[in-house]
């Protein structure tokens, strides 16, 4: 049986180092911010508290896990990370905070098991990743050229996909993507590209024109 005392430190210190962690995430209005991380930790330090407490009551009794609901709360904890990704044209945001919320909730787990090196180790490495990870990641982004496009195709099936399918080839991605109806013949496709440095913009539209049924690709200032 665990002490109150230990209890009432095991979700103190949930409520502080989950916090810690959502505070980064409200300070760059992310859809998932202090509350929901602070709540998610408690959540997952209960559950693994109710599996040591059940196992100290009936373990006797029967060949109970303890760790059984925190095993289903690494599962479960997917639907709530589900919420905060948002999709915008071809562009997935959020992932970043759904990630953060699967680690407070194991960071949870550690502490009400007692692991309480594994939980503060973790949840300073979780904030070095946050806060000065994103600096590298923009660097890196500095890499690739953004351009739009606009592209003039035969109203048919399957265009939009020979288009990514061309673009994947020359490891550009696509950002996003607005489609227009011009007649019953031919659409508009306006792109916001992501293309390395080392690709030529010539050497796409090239390609991009080669395709049956792309009648003009031109490049939007």
């Amino acid at each position: 049986m665990i002490p109150i005392k230990e209890i009432f430190i095991r979700i103190i210190l949930a409520c502080f180092l989950g916090g810690l962690i959502g505070i980064e995430r409200e300070s760059i209005n992310r859809p998932a911010g202090f509350r929901t991380h602070i709540l998610v930790c408690i959540a997952a330090t209960l559950a693994m508290l109710t599996g040591i407490f059940m196992f100290s009551q009936y373990g006797r009794f029967t060949d109970l896990d303890p760790t059984r609901l925190g095993s289903q709360v690494i599962s479960g904890i997917g639907f709530l990370g589900a919420g905060t990704i948002l999709r915008e044209g071809l562009t997935v945001r959020g992932l970043t905070t759904a990630a953060s919320i699967w680690a407070v909730a194991s960071i949870g787990l550690a502490i009400g098991s007692g692991f309480y090196l594994g939980a503060l180790i973790s949840t300073v490495f979780v904030l070095i990743i946050l806060l000065f990870f994103s600096k590298f990641e923009n660097y890196m982004s500095k890499k690739h050229n953004e351009i739009c496009l606009k592209i003039i195709a035969i109203h048919q099936p399957g265009q939009i996909g020979k288009i990514g399918t061309t673009l994947g080839k020359m490891n550009v991605s696509i950002i996003n993507i607005k489609i227009e109806s011009i007649n019953d013949a031919a659409i508009s496709i306006a792109l916001i590209v992501k293309m390395p440095r080392n690709t030529m913009v010539s050497e796409m539209i090239e390609e991009l024109l080669s395709l049956d049924g792309i009648q003009n690709t031109e490049l939007i200032k």
